[in-house]
């Protein structure tokens, strides 16, 4: 089995964000970025399906340079080898567009991508890519069983969980529960630095979105305590302050 895991470069959770150029450009100064956490998690399940000679794994990446130590990350982890796609992902359709070209000339039996990137968390890459690729796919599954030539995958839906049978070829958006993330050994890191990484460059496509601005979160204000026993006083704060009811 051939799968392709598609793996984004994303900040660290606990990096402060900050702007620059009056807040149109994110400023990467002092930065750490790291492996999308939800493509992680995909990563560690398509090694689980291939472990022992039952297939490979290929990661891609669309990127800059600068990605490329996630990149080494990820073959440090376990993969077999990987591609990037030499260019800036300015939006979820030109990433998808990207991979979905190379897709088309270098056929794989699963696609697997995370549910989202943890930076825009837009959630858009697997089912673009099914759509260009004319795949099934399925969104956020917290399940992925193997069987022959079709899989399982389950996720949740209000109220329950839908568990599907879907056939190969086919892309899927990983969330929490598909696998635990593997920690690479030294062996692993080792390895990492000689396997092969191939660049290729970027297809001219338009891009259908801009980023015109960004802003932060507005600071967090005073706590206002209330009295357990006064209860007007609360639906009064609601009413007129926080403007809930």
């Amino acid at each position: 089995m051939k799968v392709l895991v598609c793996i984004s470069n994303v900040p660290d959770t606990t990096t402060k964000i900050t702007f620059t150029d009056n807040n149109t450009q994110f400023n990467t100064n002092g930065v750490q970025f790291i492996l999308n956490p939800y493509d992680e998690i995909a990563l560690t399940r398509a090694i689980e399906l291939t472990d022992g000679d039952k297939g490979t794994v290929t990661v891609i990446n669309v990127g800059e340079a600068n990605t490329e130590a996630t990149i080494r990350k990820a073959l440090a982890i376990g993969a077999t080898d990987a591609v990037r796609i030499n260019a800036k992902p300015h939006d979820a359709w030109f990433v998808a567009y990207q991979i979905a070209q190379y897709v088309k000339a270098h056929p794989f039996d699963l696609i697997l991508t995370g549910r989202e990137s943890i930076d825009y968390n837009g959630s858009k890459v697997a089912g673009m890519l099914g759509e260009l690729l004319d795949l099934p796919s399925v969104s956020i599954i917290k399940k992925l069983e193997v069987d022959g030539d079709k899989a399982t995958v389950e996720r949740e839906i209000e109220g329950g969980k839908e568990i599907l049978t879907v056939p190969f070829p086919f892309v899927a958006g990983t969330a929490e529960g598909v696998a635990e993330p593997k920690i690479p050994n030294m062996r692993g890191i080792m390895s990492a630095r000689t396997k092969p990484l191939k660049i290729i460059e970027a297809i001219e496509v338009k891009t259908n979105s801009e980023i015109i601005s960004y802003e932060t979160p507005t600071p967090r204000g005073q706590v206002k305590l209330v009295a357990a026993d006064d209860a007007a006083k609360l639906i009064e704060l609601l009413h007129t302050e926080a403007k809930v009811i």
